[in-house]
């Protein structure tokens, strides 16, 4: 079962001890390919670094919502100088994240988001979303860049904003949560979702599903978002492995040598 993990953060601290190692192993695992989303500038150095390293890498780059107060215009230029490289394939991890009170105001992530929305029009790249109790904003920032599109990372909303999604021409992914007890809304979604819309990821190292929840995340388990998402639609693990991973390479504009 081949897979393409569309969203994990080797960046992150939790892999200081073992991530060159980690990553090395991912072909053994069938893992085909990874994307690593940056969530601000660093760790947007650190993604293209890691795909630079690794041929079944790619990057994204980006300022996450909850790491947008030191915001400054200039990081635009910045972000498009990383973007220039030409294992980027998408601007993120970027939208809005209100569940954190001291998370900047919500005008702020908002403005920014914003600029990042402008910047991957500017790009012609697609957008990573990350949309936390933000759903009507999050929406009506993506409406009013209709030449932009992208995927729901970690996808939480209602079936209704799903089906819009889906006709703005958006993809939406999941990860280990929806093998959680409470994941009926997602399974609603994903029951409804077309395949040709689907992706899957880990965020790794964070949300592991299950029987590893409470433990660190990593690539290796995210065919078992697959085969959840074959349970809740009666078909075959391999095939929506497969079909996710050609989702994927299609999305992200990757070739595989």
């Amino acid at each position: 079962m081949r897979v393409f993990d569309t969203h994990a953060h080797y960046d992150s601290g939790a892999f200081n001890a073992d991530r060159l190692e980690l990553l090395a192993g991912m072909p053994q695992q069938d893992v085909a390919l990874i994307v690593n989303p940056g969530c601000d500038l660093e760790t947007s150095r650190t993604a293209v670094e890691l795909a630079d390293r690794f041929p079944f890498v790619y990057a994204a780059v980006g300022v996450h919502p909850s790491d947008c107060g030191p915001w400054q215009d200039s990081w635009v230029d910045e972000l498009k100088a990383l973007a220039a490289h030409p294992k980027v394939k998408a601007i993120g991890e970027i939208g809005l994240d209100y569940y954190w009170k001291e998370n900047p105001p919500k005008e702020f992530q908002q403005m920014v988001f914003h600029r990042q929305m402008e910047l991957a029009q500017e790009l012609r790249l697609p957008v990573i979303i990350h949309d936390r109790e933000a759903h009507h904003d999050c929406l009506e920032v993506v409406r009013s860049h209709p030449q932009v599109t992208g995927v729901y990372h970690c996808y939480s909303g209602s079936l209704e904003d799903a089906k819009v999604l889906v006709k703005l021409g958006w993809m939406l992914s999941f990860t280990g949560t929806i093998t959680y007890k409470n994941a009926r809304k997602a399974l609603e979604v994903i029951d409804w979702l077309p395949m040709d819309r689907i992706m899957i990821e880990t965020d790794s190292p964070y949300l592991t599903p299950e029987p590893f929840r409470g433990k660190r995340n990593d690539s290796g388990k995210v065919h078992l978002v697959a085969e959840k998402i074959a349970e809740v639609k009666g078909m075959d693990a391999e095939e929506v492995a497969r079909i996710t991973l050609e989702n994927g390479k299609r999305f992200f504009h990757i070739e595989e040598a």
